[in-house]
């Protein structure tokens, strides 16, 4: 809106009560720098108002320059347009086209056709000079961006009584700032003037940083890891995946997040539990929480979680045990039971199949009772190691011996392998199988402290409280389970891939997998910031 319109807004507001205490009025760019709070009509009516609007620098040509006399009462717009038409002469004299013109054509005696102006053959020539040109004018530094004149400074002033006070600067680099010529300070900073808000009421302009809480763990490090030293801006060093990936996402909003990272602990010990420190954006101490936390429906009621970064999930690793007994009948081993009895079966019936389809035609196949039934055994037999000297002469006798010797050549070769992996490979099997079967014996397992699988156990799994042991490194798994103080470990799956790539020779993760959101970000329900973080995932 235009100031005067302005002006009578504020009077209308002043009338309807909504210039009191509880009300704040923030006056944009476009009307900040038409008006003039000192000399409007409606000072009386805009105690408090806030403003924002570029920085005009005090220079040398503004207190020097024609304008001076009439300087005062003199808007943002009206500077600009003065520096334009500097900006434009200059352009033409540096460009030689002082004396050019336009041709123009007279369609009447007393009229111009606008249209039929001739082309200024100059004017991408003057155009260039325009854009690249750069001085001090009456406004600050005159300088074009793909068109646009940009100021690289804003002032905020607070208007009050019947004067207006710059309470603050702001630059694109160094962020809000009391004094432009602070150097970035933090103890001048620190120490910024507040606004006095309608009602004379005085509250504190947010200058809060994002609030984000660390988990301090010094193990399981490969996700979130902070240091306890810090660097020479006072800040933490946190690095590993969880922070990575959260750091990509704050890289591609399309503006700055000035935060902070709390940590929840200290020297390596987390100072309670994973809810616990959730809880703490419920209660408003923390704006966010990043690390390797579990998305589960109980904590889903009292903060936000994002999609999530890493897929999860609670299993259980075992001990395990060598199955195989290197004693005399391990030849036995490489085939059950069942599949020797048909074997042997099958030697016999093929034995009785040559001989009915030769003892008619081959003497080989002839003789005593005995000498016959020796042939059926020794035949079938011989062909195991294709031995038999027996000459068949019956085609169709030929055949089947052909299928029969086939069958014998896979045979042997099956059973020539698996005999050499169970001679040469180590046979594990894991010590228990299914978590029925730890349970029905009262076993007792173990699980990551401060996790959320301590109350799985006890709900979902229907563990005792009294049989649950809490372990906090991958070093006491080792232990525990090696030396048969729990039957099995349950924990979630990317910590259980940890373990067993530093012990994978003596233990194994068996059993179902019980499905979880997966880790993902917490914020405070509702939060804006939430769902910004949630478009970039």
């Amino acid at each position: 809106m235009t100031a005067s319109v302005d002006s009578k807004l504020f009077l209308q507001a002043k009338k309807s009560g909504m210039m009191d205490e509880g009300y704040a009025w923030i006056v944009t760019e476009g009307l900040s720098s038409l008006l003039d709070p000192v000399h409007s009509k409606a000072i009386n009516s805009m105690e408090g108002v806030l403003g924002l609007r570029p920085f005009i620098p005090s220079s040398r040509k503004l207190q020097v320059s024609k304008l001076k006399s009439s300087i005062k009462g003199q808007n943002l717009f009206g500077l600009w347009a003065y520096d334009t038409v500097w900006a434009v002469a200059a352009a033409v004299e540096k460009a030689g086209m002082a004396h050019s013109g336009f041709t123009m054509s007279n369609t009447g005696e007393n009229e111009v056709d606008i249209a039929a102006l001739g082309t200024f053959e100059d004017g991408r020539k003057l155009l260039n000079a325009l854009l690249n040109r750069t001085f001090d004018g009456v406004s600050g530094e005159f300088h074009l961006v793909k068109g646009q004149l940009q100021p690289s400074t804003f002032e905020i002033f607070n208007v009050v009584g019947k004067h207006e006070r710059i309470i603050r600067y702001w630059t694109q680099t160094k962020g809000l700032q009391r004094d432009l010529n602070d150097n970035g300070n933090k103890a001048v900073n620190s120490k910024l003037k507040n606004p006095v808000w309608p009602g004379d009421n005085t509250i504190n302009l947010p200058n809060n940083k994002f609030r984000i809480g660390i988990p301090v763990r010094n193990v399981f490090t490969e996700f979130i890891n902070m240091e306890n030293e810090t660097d020479v801006n006072d800040e933490h060093k946190i690095s590993r995946f969880s922070y990575e990936v959260f750091m990509v996402v704050l890289d591609v909003l399309e503006f700055s997040l000035p935060h902070k990272f709390i940590p929840f602990g200290k020297n390596g010990t987390i100072a309670g539990t994973y809810d616990e420190h959730l809880y703490k954006i419920k209660y408003q101490e923390y704006d966010a929480v990043v690390g390797d936390t579990t998305i589960v429906a109980n904590r889903s009621t009292y903060v936000d979680f994002t999609l999530p970064y890493s897929e999860s999930g609670v299993s259980m690793v075992v001990l395990v045990k060598d199955d195989e007994k290197k004693d005399f009948w391990i030849f036995l081993k490489p085939l059950s039971l069942d599949l020797w009895s048909t074997t042997s079966l099958v030697f016999i019936l093929i034995g009785l199949v040559i001989w009915v389809l030769e003892h008619r035609i081959n003497t080989e196949f002839r003789g005593p009772p005995e000498h016959q039934l020796g042939t059926i055994f020794w035949f079938s037999f011989s062909t195991l190691v294709f031995a038999h000297r027996e000459k068949v002469v019956n085609n169709l006798s030929k055949f089947v011996l052909i299928i029969w010797i086939f069958v014998v050549l896979i045979l042997t070769q099956s059973y020539t392998a698996s005999l050499a992996s169970m001679l040469t490979v180590k046979r594990l099997r894991p010590s228990f199988d299914d978590v029925q079967e730890i349970r029905k014996h009262g076993y007792f397992v173990g699980y990551q402290n401060n996790s959320f699988v301590k109350d799985l156990l006890m709900k979902q799994l229907r563990f005792s409280e009294d049989k649950l042991r809490p372990y906090n490194t991958p070093e006491e798994y080792n232990v525990a389970l090696s030396k048969g103080e729990v039957a099995a470990i349950f924990d979630e799956i990317p910590y259980i891939k940890l373990f067993l790539n530093k012990y994978c020779s003596n233990f194994m993760m068996i059993g179902p997998t019980y499905r979880t959101g997966g880790f993902g970000f917490a914020f405070q329900q509702g939060s804006h910031w939430f769902l910004t973080c949630q478009v970039q995932f």
